[in-house]
């Protein structure tokens, strides 16, 4: 049964975010080091708008980062876990939300 982790980094007022980094560093990084176990694709999703004009959206950016399984996954964060997540400050300086969640569809 495949998942999908969703990263989700929150538009907070006066927080940044270097989306050059994010896509040209971090990506290839998450690639490099979760593609060996079982790393099935890695989708980043831009927050454009809210139904209502006036409220921005809650997050900036949300990544969806697909694996085999979850046994996977817990394998690619056992071995570069704190790699991965230690990056995270060269882009931006607002921790995300994370999420795990079953392929159900």
């Amino acid at each position: 049964m495949s998942i999908t982790v969703t990263v989700m980094y929150p538009d907070k007022p006066g927080s940044k975010f270097d989306m050059d980094y994010y896509l040209n560093n971090h990506g290839p990084l998450v690639h490099k080091l979760w593609g060996p176990h079982g790393l099935t694709g890695l989708k980043v999703l831009k927050g454009l708008a809210t139904p209502d004009p006036s409220t921005p959206p809650p997050y900036r950016i949300m990544a969806l980062v697909g694996f085999e399984s979850l046994d996977h996954f817990m394998a690619a964060v056992a071995a570069a876990g704190k790699e991965v997540m230690d990056d995270i400050a060269n882009f931006t300086d607002a921790p995300p939300d994370i999420q795990i969640n079953d392929d159900v569809v």
